[in-house]
């Protein structure tokens, strides 16, 4: 018999120009690896990518209305996972392309790629976003003519320890810092890491108990394994590693990065090779080492997530209009693709609730 709580929620973040309703959510049965009950959760226009407040029942999307983007707020019914919204905060222009919040969940923080713009809100205890506090706009270009001729700022996180914002800068090689106070933003030259010209960083990901971060480049589908001081939020480039074969010498760009509940592991897609890549963790150095590269049953694969029991990935394939699942062995950190495959309109972006 399956348990209730053998059951965790799942939201997909989708494009909505191909036939998509905006975000959808489903659910995956631990007790034996299924995708279940995909459903529309809530109707929006382009809401690429998402973050969840677990603590209030709350979902956080970027967003776009007519010719506004921006971000929106809406509440989860934890029975259904339905979505019900509370309100947006948006302004003539692109949509933002990422959100990410603090712990406390009082403060939203975005990244948008088109105007290379930070901004950050506060959050009610109704869920209800601010006007914005602090607006960001980043300056300089690279030397990819196609990519970097501006500024593109295409993920936001905060530091574990919340003093800093770390805004990955596609366009301009770097990851801009902002120390962080009541959600306003004031530029840290002394924590902004400068990254190889050209490489076109994209996300990063904060390793849960030692002191490194773990950043992936678009442009060069490499990871930089990044080394933090003792002394503040300054990070510096310990490694720096291939996401694709050695011989390989197709097109591809990398997209989402995550690390294994238990840090042991660290995963990566590639868009092009399609394909996930399976990196270990070195408990003592922090480094990694290049495990397997599993293809991903689709094309595309711009984002995926582990589970929060770290059994399962679940894979958004863009092009090919599907989500794979895979089970991980917790020893090795290897992939198996099963068998299920679940057709959902241009995914994006996958969050466990």
């Amino acid at each position: 018999m399956v348990k209730h709580e053998d059951k965790v929620r799942i939201y997909i973040g989708t494009y909505t120009k191909t036939g998509s309703k905006g975000i959808y959510t489903l659910t995956l049965d631990n007790s034996n690896g299924k995708l279940e009950d995909l459903k529309v959760a809530g109707e929006l226009d382009n809401p690429t990518y998402v973050t969840l407040d677990n603590k209030n029942n709350r979902l956080f999307a970027v967003a776009k209305e007519g010719a506004n983007g921006g971000v929106a707020s809406f509440s989860i019914n934890t029975e259904t996972g339905e979505l019900t919204f509370i309100n947006s905060q948006v302004s003539p222009g692109a949509s933002a392309c990422h959100v990410s919040m603090n712990n406390d969940k009082d403060y939203l923080f975005s990244a948008n790629y088109h105007t290379g713009e930070v901004r950050s809100y506060s959050v009610n205890e109704g869920g209800v976003l601010s006007n914005p506090i602090s607006v960001k706009i980043h300056e300089g270009s690279g030397p990819n003519k196609d990519r970097q001729e501006k500024a593109h700022v295409h993920f936001v996180e905060l530091t574990p320890d919340e003093k800093n914002l770390f805004a990955v800068d596609l366009g301009i090689d770097k990851v801009v810092s902002y120390s962080v106070d009541n959600g306003s933003l004031v530029y840290d030259s002394d924590t902004t890491i400068t990254l190889p010209a050209g490489s076109g960083p994209r996300h990063l990901t904060f390793h849960p108990s030692m002191n490194f971060a773990y950043l992936l480049s678009e442009l060069s589908s490499e990871v930089f394994v990044l080394e933090k001081s003792d002394d503040d939020n300054s990070y510096k480039i310990k490694q720096q590693i291939s996401a694709l074969p050695e011989n390989f010498d197709g097109e591809s760009i990398a997209a989402a990065i995550h690390l294994s509940p238990d840090g042991k592991f660290l995963y990566t897609s590639n868009r092009g090779h399609d394909s996930i890549a399976v990196f270990s963790v070195d408990s003592n150095s922090g480094e990694v080492e290049l495990k397997a590269i599993t293809p991903v049953g689709g094309k595309g694969p711009r984002d995926f997530d582990l589970d929060p029991t770290g059994k399962f990935i679940v894979a958004a394939n863009q092009d090919t209009d599907n989500l794979t699942l895979f089970s991980i062995d917790k020893v090795t950190g290897l992939l198996t693709k099963l068998e299920q495959e679940i057709s959902i309109p241009t995914p994006v972006c996958v969050k466990f609730l």
